[in-house]
């Protein structure tokens, strides 16, 4: 990764979801020191529930003709960043912008999970409608396996809003302690209004490279040390699927393949569209043990200068919401040592998890040379 832009976030009313993405674009071409023309490459992320995101709508808006393209449905920045690294490594592309823009938020759109579901049916008559439900019931299960408790829960909260007050671009500042965050009603139990993420507007792009030419670009690349996908797309019809338990193999995979230990990771950044979201993925790929992720993040060991700081931006639930693209443009300005006073120190290795729901993870190690 050698260009990264974002714009603003929240609400940014007069914009459509293209033309964010295509400012975010000239913002990373910038960052990268090149022009629009050296780019061969393009993969962009479709808006859910909009017919936007398209990559002949931002190839056109943009002035693109590039050699390779592709518009993935479910495109988190995971997915389409390794997407791209396929098509360098096959030589469909040498360059490829990756390219993220929504206006969800003003354009007053509904965020549903199972609108296009082959399951809508089994699911929609009780409450699931999107990832909320979905993962309170997730929650309440791990509560009864291993005594999750609300306070747990508040850690990741509190933490994150902490470090979102240290970034620009974070949409929720307010301070926030566990003790304003216990006195919340529930909004789906076990979950507070800090628990789930808020859907905004906002644009990201990307700029991915092969690593001969790399070293052509005036920033310090960030370079791609493993990747792993795998999919439950049984979803019901796997046992205790809210466990995700299809997807611990491949995540020990990642980092056999990689040649990486979990102690090695300096800083680790999860999709979060709930604040379950860290709990399970601090579990699944090793950072501590089956049930303890909740003390783990309770003994403030996910924090900015602990043993392993997650979600240094704020992260979806105090960032903003943007299909995880923000997590990918926070690792690489950690891992360039130029993210100020939310800084992991001597940051070299990083990872990224995402998830569609409980149907698919992905995760990618990134690093330094």
């Amino acid at each position: 990764m050698v260009g990264i832009g974002a714009t603003r976030q929240g609400e940014l009313p007069g914009r459509s979801a293209n033309a964010l993405g295509v400012d975010a674009l000239a913002l990373a071409l910038a960052d990268a020191g090149i022009s629009k023309d050296q780019l061969d490459g393009l993969i962009t992320c479709k808006v859910f529930g909009s017919n936007e995101g398209i990559d002949t709508q931002i190839g056109s808006l943009a002035g693109l003709n590039p050699a390779y393209s592709a518009t993935l449905e479910y495109g988190t920045c995971n997915f389409s960043l390794h997407l791209a690294a396929m098509a360098i490594q096959t030589g469909l592309a040498s360059t490829v912008a990756l390219i993220y823009g929504t206006n969800q938020r003003t354009a007053g759109q509904r965020f549903t999970s199972v609108a296009d579901s082959a399951d809508r049916e089994l699911l929609e008559p009780y409450g699931f409608v999107n990832i909320a439900g979905v993962a309170a019931l997730a929650a309440s299960r791990r509560a009864h396996l291993y005594g999750l408790t609300d306070a747990q829960l508040g850690h990741v909260a509190v933490n994150q809003r902490f470090n979102a007050r240290l970034n620009p671009l974070a949409i929720f500042t307010d301070p926030l302690t566990l003790d304003d965050y216990l006195a919340m009603p529930y909004f789906v139990r076990p979950f507070r209004r800090p628990d789930l993420c808020m859907i905004s507007d906002g644009g990201a792009c990307l700029i991915v490279t092969s690593p001969d030419r790399a070293a052509d670009f005036p920033n310090r690349p960030v370079h791609l040390l493993g990747a792993m996908q795998q999919t439950g797309l049984r979803y019901l019809q796997n046992d205790d699927q809210l466990l995700r338990p299809w997807a611990g193999p491949a995540a020990a995979r990642l980092f056999a393949d990689s040649e990486l230990r979990p102690e090695d990771i300096d800083l680790l950044m999860v999709q979060d569209a709930t604040s379950l979201a860290v709990l399970e993925a601090l579990e699944l790929y090793g950072f501590c043990g089956e049930g303890e992720s909740g003390a783990f993040v309770a003994e403030g060991r996910t924090a900015l200068g602990a043993q392993l700081p997650v979600n240094t931006s704020g992260g979806q639930l105090s960032e903003a919401y943007m299909w995880g693209w923000l997590h990918l443009y926070e690792l690489v300005v950690q891992l360039r040592h130029d993210a100020g006073d939310r800084q992991v120190p001597g940051a070299a290795t990083a990872m990224y998890t995402s998830t569609q729901g409980y149907r698919r993870v992905g995760a990618t190690i990134l690093g330094v040379r």
